[in-house]
């Protein structure tokens, strides 16, 4: 079974270098991967919060959050 990996950002630069560099080079036989681009999906931003996301980039990998570099606050995304 596949552990779900989540990809937060918001179309910045500092986030469209992380989407290039970590979330596609997760092992697809390991991880189902789902790119969310909160800057299009806005109603998605209340779900990244009740995960933990405080900032944009994160990756979420199960139920672990990892924010990377930083490129904006969620709350900056509302």
């Amino acid at each position: 079974m596949k552990t779900k990996a989540i990809f937060y950002h918001a179309g910045c630069p500092v986030c469209v270098a992380a989407e290039q560099g970590l979330a596609t080079a997760l092992d697809q036989s390991q991880y189902a991967v789902e790119i969310v681009h909160l800057g299009e999906h806005r109603q998605r931003i209340s779900e990244a919060e009740s995960l933990g996301i405080q900032s944009v980039p994160a990756l979420v990998l199960g139920e672990q959050v990892f924010h990377i570099n930083f490129g904006a606050h969620l709350k900056d995304l509302r």
